[in-house]
């Protein structure tokens, strides 16, 4: 079948792009990437044809070639097509080597093991030395574009240019493209220096080889392998301490390796001024970056560049600026350069032309502004110290401000605020009462009826703003709480703001504004138009004060509640009620609206609520007064809200929150007792632990209680006595009921506990003393001819038969000759007996006679030896013979029923 041509592929472009994840799970997505490929080698598309093709790969490689192994092919595919190009000028050499690089790094094929990889490195390395494929004329082009995936393939594996650092220092000059030759050799230093102490490369033979032919040895993995658990692709950032986070260790370079990465810094700083901003800005941060975790290296190799850039108009190298800033402080910035940045960052902002983005970025730095010698702890927000208010005279924020602008120098002056002591002299006006006025201001704004809801929000986050950053001055509270008081006063309308207010704000705020707005709120006739609203404050204000007072308003206002949505809010600030403990009041309301109310579902709601209030106690009424866990949007909210009740009430199923195992096994007493160790993973409180075990094998297992778990606090042992009906091994499937901190009781499975057949061991009682052989050689005869009798070879470890026996058979032996011999009896319950001769060790091993009154357990006991002897460290863990081959039987064996 021909190709498809240039309108197929358009038409199949247009279809991939509207939908990829659809059009590759349709018939037509399994060839996409194949059929690209093809087609790339085909005479019948043109250049710009292919070359849309090429984007399409660079757009969406993960989803053309998902796995390492379509990645792999699909590179050596794009590189095929490269070698093919003719030697004349073509559009597709730049558009392949950067498919080639998106495919590996997207497949995840990028590797030691891809040859792919081996044949882009050294292709992409030999073009950013100058040694190009093509004509003359693309050199250039093509020398820029082999720097940029080179960059992209060291940011996706860092350290993976760590050994060509010296071939790129080299490079760098006035006949290379400055600018990604630049940035490539400050990546690749910066994930160097993290990588190298992981991969024992030194530093100065990485800068100072020179590889005059990249592809005629192997590519080193080494530091890319060490960088890549150590770091990984980075944006830039200025926040102050971060090495914890990035892996970046502090580590002191020796002298001649610090003479040679002072000197490739210089380099690169050098020509850093031929650099586009974003660059330079790129290039600062990078460097900056590396040397902050090089102990003994003074960052003065950047004063040259900080003359130069303190001036600069450009934001990207003012940021970077403030990045060095960040990393350095006082060792590379004076006070005098402190104070020169923070009165230019001040001036600039005030320009009257600036844009807003501009205007809001100059503000962002003045609040997060790096300071040399910050006061007070680390990570708490406070103005710079050389920023006081006469600085600031034309930062102070105006109601005719932009709003985003005037948060933002409201934040100033909140920070202004905290730090202020008082007017200096009468010569600047307070702060403080600044802010007050300015809050007045945006509360007449937002109170203005009919106004716009952008004032009414813009005050609303004003005022969370200054409740966040002066939470502690009471001073400010005070008036903004009033303030606040008289803006719902005028307008109840805004009480949505407020409820979501009190939802944001902390505990300084938040109470006295309750208590405010509550009073506010009962003082109101209940027949006003704003009953509604008045009633969705009273929802999340009733605890605010005294229940009766509240009560009251409820009656008075339950006459003018005649629709459903007024008798829902009136129901609602019942339910609020509820949660902080109700009264004899509450309940007489909730009676006369189940009488009163009109709509049958506000009456089954009232009735509802007085019968949980007469029913539970306390803690239970607010587990199920809590957040309903019913699916939303049903058709009545009663149903809803019962649904709700229902999931607090009942018996829900968790995932385990505790762990249980089994202990060391203890064999003592009539019937084997199992040891268990109960760790919680979060508080539980009035635990119940139900086993059960499949089948007839053991009689139903007790329930073991246990009254609270908690984290932190060692594993609690329990015992759980078994009773089997046959010596058999079992898993018992564990289920625990339990009750959380919130009241809610829940249950959940556990991992099955394996019961091993060991578990059953128990010993006989102990014979008269100097009676031992006689009491053995009675069980021994006793076992015959009813039962069984086998021979088995039990390697030995190490330790030798006596360490054998003590560590799993010493409270079953009977008659002991260490280290000779030994006469083991073991009782497997209900009423089966286990018994051993242990002949003299050999040199690999020690012969076992056994015999047994229940034939059925041999193949267990063999299962047994195995176990031991992989315990013991012997190689493979191998009994020697098979219990078929040698066992004899004495009589005839009868199945057992």
């Amino acid at each position: 079948m021909a190709p498809p041509g240039r309108e197929a592929w358009a038409q199949r472009l247009a279809a991939f792009r509207a939908g990829p994840a659809a059009f590759m799970a349709g018939a037509e997505g399994e060839d996409l990437g194949r059929d690209l490929l093809s087609d790339l080698r085909s005479e019948r598309l043109s250049e710009p044809a292919k070359v849309s093709l090429l984007a399409l790969s660079l757009e969406y490689p993960a989803q053309l070639w998902p796995d390492a192994a379509a990645a792999e092919a699909a590179a050596s595919s794009l590189l095929d097509a490269l070698a093919l190009l003719p030697p004349r000028p073509s559009a597709l050499r730049r558009p392949l080597l950067l498919a080639a690089t998106a495919v590996l790094l997207a497949g995840g094929a990028l590797g030691p093991a891809s040859g792919a990889s081996c044949r882009l490195l050294p292709l992409l390395l030999g073009l950013a030395a100058g040694r190009g494929v093509g004509p003359a004329s693309e050199q250039r082009p093509l020398q820029a574009t082999a720097c940029e995936c080179l960059r992209e393939l060291e940011s996706g594996r860092p350290g993976l240019l760590g050994g060509a650092l010296g071939l790129l220092r080299s490079l760098l000059g006035p006949e290379g493209p400055v600018q990604p030759l630049s940035l490539l050799l400050a990546l690749a230093l910066r994930n160097a220096l993290v990588a190298r102490p992981g991969s024992g490369a030194g530093l100065q033979g990485l800068l100072t080889a020179r590889g005059s032919s990249p592809g005629a040895a192997p590519w080193d993995w080494t530091l890319a392998e060490a960088g890549d658990a150590h770091l990984r692709p980075q944006a830039p950032s200025w926040p102050a301490a971060e090495e914890g986070e990035r892996g970046l260790a502090v580590r002191e370079p020796d002298p001649e390796e610090a003479r040679e990465l002072r000197a490739a810094v210089a380099q690169l700083l050098d020509a850093s001024y031929l650099l586009t901003p974003v660059a330079q800005a790129q290039l600062l941060w990078l460097l900056g970056w590396a040397l902050r975790g090089l102990r003994g290296q003074p960052p003065t190799l950047f004063k040259p560049q900080l003359v130069r850039l303190l001036g600069t108009a450009q934001l990207s190298l003012l940021h970077a600026v403030l990045a060095l800033k960040a990393a350095f402080g006082e060792a590379l910035f004076t006070a005098q350069d402190e104070a020169l940045l923070l009165h230019r960052l001040t001036m600039a902002a005030q320009h009257p032309a600036l844009p807003l983005p501009t205007h809001l970025f100059y503000l962002h730095c003045l609040l997060s502004f790096p300071e040399n010698w910050p006061l007070g702890p680390e990570g708490e927000e406070a103005a710079p110290m050389l920023l006081g208010p006469p600085l600031c005279r034309g930062l102070m924020p105006s109601v005719l401000h932009d709003p985003m602008a005037l948060l933002a120098r409201l934040h100033l002056l909140c920070l202004l605020c905290a730090e202020d002591e008082g007017e200096e002299k009468g010569q600047v006006p307070n702060p403080q009462r600044y802010l007050e006025e300015l809050l007045a201001g945006l509360q007449q704004r937002a109170a203005l009826d009919g106004g716009p809801r952008a004032l009414a929000t813009l005050c609303f986050r004003a005022s969370y703003l200054v409740a966040s950053c002066l939470a502690s001055q009471p001073a400010v509270l005070a008036p903004l709480i009033h303030g606040l008081a008289q803006l719902y006063r005028a307008r109840p309308v805004l009480a949505p703001h407020f409820v979501d207010l009190l939802d944001q704000v902390g505990p300084e705020l938040g109470e006295p504004l309750r208590v405010v707005l509550w009073q506010e709120v009962v003082s109101r006739p209940g027949s006003s138009e704003a009953l509604r609203w008045h009633l969705q404050m009273l929802a999340k204000v009733a605890e605010g004060g005294p229940q009766s007072t509240t009560l009251s308003f409820l009656q008075a206002a339950a006459v003018h509640c005649t629709h459903w949505g007024l008798q829902q809010a009136l129901l609602r600030v019942c339910r609020a009620l509820l949660r902080v403990g109700g009264g004899a009041g509450l309940a007489d309301l909730l009676q006369a609206l189940a009488r009163r109310l009109e709509d049958p579902d506000g009456r089954d709601h009232a009735r509802l609520y007085y019968i949980l209030l007469a029913h539970l106690a306390g803690p239970k009424l607010g587990v199920a007064l809590g957040p309903s866990l019913a699916a939303p949007a049903l058709a009545s909210a009663l149903v809803a809200e019962n649904q709700g009740f229902a999931a607090a009430l009942m018996v829900q199923e968790t995932l385990a929150p505790l762990r249980l195992s089994v202990g060391p096994y203890r064999a003592k007493g009539p019937l084997p007792v199992l040891q268990l160790q109960a760790e919680a993973l979060e508080p539980v409180y009035s635990v119940e632990l139900r086993f059960r075990v499949e089948g007839q094998l053991y009689a139903p297992l007790g329930a073991v209680h246990v009254p609270c778990l908690c984290p932190g606090r060692p594993a609690r042992r329990l015992l759980l006595p078994l009773q089997p009906r046959r010596p058999a091994p079992a898993r018992l499937h564990v289920q625990a009921l339990y009750t959380t901190p919130a009241g809610l009781t829940c249950h959940a499975h556990l991992p099955p506990l394996p019961v091993n057949f060991a578990d059953l061991f128990l010993p006989f009682p102990q014979p008269p003393e100097g009676a031992e052989q006689d009491f053995f050689e009675g069980l021994w005869d006793s076992c015959l001819p009813k039962g069984a009798e086998s021979r088995v070879w039990c390697p030995l470890g190490p330790q030798g038969l006596e360490a054998l026996v003590s560590r799993h058979l010493e409270p079953f032996v009977v008659v002991a000759q260490p280290p000779t011999s030994y006469h083991i009896a073991i009782c497997l319950p209900p009423d089966s007996m286990l018994l051993l001769r242990l002949a003299a060790a050999q040199v690999d091993g020690v012969p076992v006679a056994l015999r047994t009154d229940d034939w059925t357990v041999l193949p267990l006991v063999g299962d047994y030896f195995r176990g031991l002897s992989e315990a013991e460290g012997v190689p493979g863990g191998q009994v020697g013979g098979s219990l078929a081959s040698e066992e004899r039987l004495k009589a005839p064996v009868a199945p057992v029923p």
